[in-house]
């Protein structure tokens, strides 16, 4: 099909502008099509001078009343000047080194400007603006772009696309019923006007057609997932033991604890595979719901796997498991770390079923490690993981079941998206005796007595942490206190004297697992560190964190961050360094310091900043989506997944449509899905 061809196909577009595309992930004309613009320029309707609002972008329509004038300001430096009539009042234009712009400049032309006007009351002035002729009177798209491509150049491009695309076709790849029910424009008319829109309607309408697209892809592959592993079963239990596991514990579970072990054992004794997160804030005792569920299936005959992110992670969830079980359960630990001897020693007994529960990194999935009966894995912060690593520990049991445990908060409606192919079990209680962190948010002229009020924990045998947002100074730093250079600084200053530690993410992961072992043995008193410990750190002599710069962190990072510390039976502190005295900031770090409770932090950073900066990068190992807003399209996303569910109903494996299926495995195969072909 045309247009699946090379971007090359397109006029302009030699080896150098291909490569440029490539560096976005533009390959093809198709590909060309869904790079949307992030927003638009309104040049349909210019502004008379006389109300320009100075300091605003705008677009004012004129006439040239004097052609270019040249003055050279320096070497290097040449200034070009014109002045431009509305027929009432003047606009002077200034062009900087642009004499190919100015060239094009005729006296009495009709000209459209597009840039922010500056006046001093008595003269109005546009510096450096876009110029076209009245003929380009429309609504113009502003594409991402790279360093070499103009959004001159994309848009030309964008053009070819779309006259190709009217001249082939592009095929409707949702159900003709869905289009029409939802009340949603073609395929062909949103693309084409969410590039060349004829109006804002045009723009919503072509957005309400492609994010519905997107959401509805999205959900046919989560409900794929789910509905493929439940129609085949999974290692089933006869009975639940959880009373037997609880006898054994040292404390009481918490009512949600237990609400959670049943609704997974339920899911055990049934005979389609377990598909459930655990989500709970940091110290609700998820690891103690793992154990319980695991005990129940390991008692049943099978076994269990544990796959956690970080090598100390890893160590830390096998020591709690070793205590929560006794030695009622055999519990083995495998890292990339362990000796060779031991290793195949503890591969053997896996595979021999001599090992009931396995904990582990990365290295739980390498192919020379096979189990005898696997029927549970467990992984630890999903979000850590892309969905094939999951898929890839999964498949070396029959179908079995899977427990997922997050301390990521994520609001209740955002869980449908990101867990769809997961049934939910929240743990909204925090055991008894853990105690709230005291937060407290203060200026850079407070750094001093912050780090003396750290002193004086370390002098009492306690540890902490100091967090900064970079691992070095750059030149769009700015005033950022990176990590490298606040650790000379305090090693050098304020913390002479003191076993301090650096850990960041370009370590080596030995380097790094070093550090962390180092702090865990309290041989390291400070750490100073990146957000490299906002998951997997346990310590529970560390009462005291300071935040660098707080007011560039998301507040459900900060809330990971924070959950460092206040991890044993000492009063814990965080404190909250930011010179931003803007408003936002302000409200933003005073509700870390009113709640400890994650969830309402993760709706409050959820409304303050929109999903895409709560989310970061990350994505939680699904896809990343172009155009839909997870805060504003709700409504939309239930609407997107309950028309998946009825079609999925009628045609299970969407053999009836193989371009709504291809759809769903190119989405999916941004993050290797292996479960959808």
């Amino acid at each position: 099909m045309p247009l699946n061809a090379s971007v090359r196909t397109l006029k302009g577009v030699g080896e150098k502008r291909a490569a440029l595309y490539e560096k976005m992930g533009i390959r093809t004309v198709v590909d060309l099509l869904g790079h949307y613009p992030r927003g638009y320029e309104d040049w349909s309707h210019p502004v008379p001078l006389s109300q320009v609002t100075p300091g605003e972008p705008c677009c004012v329509r004129g006439w040239v009343a004097s052609t270019p004038t040249e003055h050279r300001v320096r070497k290097g430096m040449t200034l070009y000047k014109f002045r431009v009539t509305d027929g009432y009042q003047t606009l002077q234009v200034t062009l900087f080194n642009n004499p190919y712009a100015a060239a094009k400049i005729r006296r009495d032309q009709e000209i459209l400007l597009y840039g922010t006007v500056v006046s001093d009351g008595r003269r109005a002035e546009m510096t450096s603006p876009q110029i076209e002729t009245a003929a380009g009177a429309r609504i113009r798209p502003i594409y991402p772009r790279t360093e070499g491509l103009t959004g001159k150049m994309i848009e030309t491009n964008v053009a070819q696309a779309l006259d190709l695309a009217r001249r082939v076709g592009l095929p409707e790849i949702l159900p003709e019923e869905t289009v029409r029910r939802e009340g949603l424009c073609d395929r062909l008319t949103a693309i084409e006007s969410i590039h060349f829109p004829a109006d804002g309607q045009a723009v919503e309408e072509a957005r309400r057609r492609l994010v519905f697209e997107e959401l509805f892809v999205l959900q046919l592959g989560l409900l794929r997932l789910k509905s493929r592993s439940r129609q085949q079963s999974g290692a089933v239990i006869a009975a639940d033991r959880t009373a037997e596991y609880v006898a054994g514990l040292p404390f009481a579970l918490t009512g949600a604890q237990r609400r959670a072990i049943a609704d997974c054992v339920a899911d055990l004794q049934g005979h389609r595979p377990m598909s459930r997160l655990v989500q709970g804030d940091v110290g609700s005792g998820k690891t103690a719901v793992a154990a319980g569920v695991a005990y129940s299936l390991i008692r049943g005959g099978w076994q269990a796997a544990m796959m956690a992110p970080t090598e100390i992670l890893a160590e830390q969830h096998a020591a709690t498991l070793q205590k929560l079980l006794g030695d009622r359960v055999r519990v083995g630990l495998l890292t990339g770390s362990l000796p060779a001897a031991r290793r195949r020693a503890l591969q053997q007994a896996i595979a021999a079923g001599e090992i009931d529960l396995v904990v582990g990194t990365h290295a739980l999935i390498s192919e020379s490690v096979q189990f005898a009966r696997l029927g549970l894995v467990i992984t630890d912060e999903q979000h850590r993981f892309g969905v094939a690593q999951q898929a890839r520990l999964a498949s070396k049991g029959h179908n079995p079941h899977l427990l997922v445990m997050s301390a990521t908060p994520i609001p209740r409606t955002l869980a449908l998206i990101l867990y769809g192919d997961l049934d939910v079990s929240v743990l909204d209680e925090l055991p008894p005796g853990r105690q709230p962190v005291e937060t407290y948010a203060v200026g850079g002229d407070k750094r001093e007595r912050a780090y003396g009020y750290v002193r004086k924990h370390l002098d009492q045998g306690r540890q902490g942490f100091i967090v900064c947002p970079l691992v070095e100074e750059s030149e769009e730093a700015g005033d950022l206190r990176s990590a490298t250079e606040v650790f000379r600084q305090l090693q050098e200053g304020p913390f002479r004297g003191y076993r301090l530690g650096l850990l960041h993410g370009r370590m080596k992961a030995a380097e790094k697992e070093k550090t962390m072992a180092a702090f865990a043995a309290g041989e390291i008193q400070l750490l100073v560190s990146t957000t490299v410990i906002e998951v997997g750190v346990d310590v529970p002599n560390a009462v005291i964190m300071v935040v660098e710069n707080a007011d560039r962190f998301g507040l459900a990072q900060l809330h990971q961050l924070r959950g460092r510390v206040g991890r044993g039976q000492h009063r814990s502190t965080c404190i909250l360094i930011s010179d931003n005295r803007g408003e936002d900031t302000r409200r933003r770090l005073s509700v870390m310091c009113a709640t400890n409770d994650g969830f309402k932090i993760a709706d409050e950073d959820l409304k303050l900043r929109g999903p895409g900066d709560f989310f970061g990068n990350r994505q939680h190992g699904l896809p990343q989506l172009k155009v839909a807003d997870l805060l504003d399209d709700m409504p939309l996303l239930q609407r997107a997944q309950s028309s998946a569910a009825a079609l999925l109903g009628a045609d299970p494996d969407l053999g009836g449509h193989p371009l709504l299926r291809q759809a769903v495995e190119r989405l999916f195969a941004q993050v290797g899905e292996q479960g959808l072909n």
